[in-house]
């Protein structure tokens, strides 16, 4: 019975993923389209407000989708508490789910991962800090980043 129900449910799940991530997609596209300062000036408005409800929402309901239920003990850091917010080992896909509970923060990401289809296109709706391997300033450039973003009294979304 259990495997009848795997071959049942795993097609409507990766549907249903599939449905969720197109909604994603098209909703960072949205929210960036036409942008004023495309990366070097922070989302406001509608379009922070639709980052961080949609993709959070849509985020939370893939993870639900897929058979994850988390559930937050305590109170997540606002951003005037806490500007930078520390994910560690980020080493998996898991990372999301910090991301959709904490309101879609700006992340430190590599620069390849914005030219990935679909994926670069929700990756550059968070207003990512672009990490370059093959530009040795780059870890410099990162930190002074990171450090102006954290310093810009809440113009930024919080840096994960």
């Amino acid at each position: 019975q259990s495997v009848l129900q795997g071959i049942i449910l795993l097609p409507l799940r990766a549907i249903c993923i599939t449905f969720i991530l197109l909604l994603a997609w098209m909703s960072a596209s949205i929210a960036t389209f036409c942008q004023p300062g495309r990366g070097f000036l922070p989302l406001k408005g509608w379009r922070r407000r639709m980052i961080q409800t949609t993709l959070s929402s849509l985020t939370r309901t893939a993870f639900f989708v897929m058979g994850f239920q988390v559930k937050v003990k305590g109170k997540v850091a606002s951003l005037a508490e806490a500007p930078i917010f520390v994910a560690a080992p980020h080493s998996s896909f898991f990372d999301a789910i910090i991301c959709a509970l904490t309101g879609m923060p700006s992340i430190v990401s590599r620069a390849e991962n914005l030219s990935t289809p679909v994926f670069g296109t929700i990756l550059r709706s968070l207003q990512p800090v672009a990490v370059s391997r093959q530009d040795p300033d780059s870890r410099k450039n990162t930190v002074a980043e990171i450090t102006r973003r954290a310093l810009s009294r809440g113009q930024w979304p919080q840096v994960i």
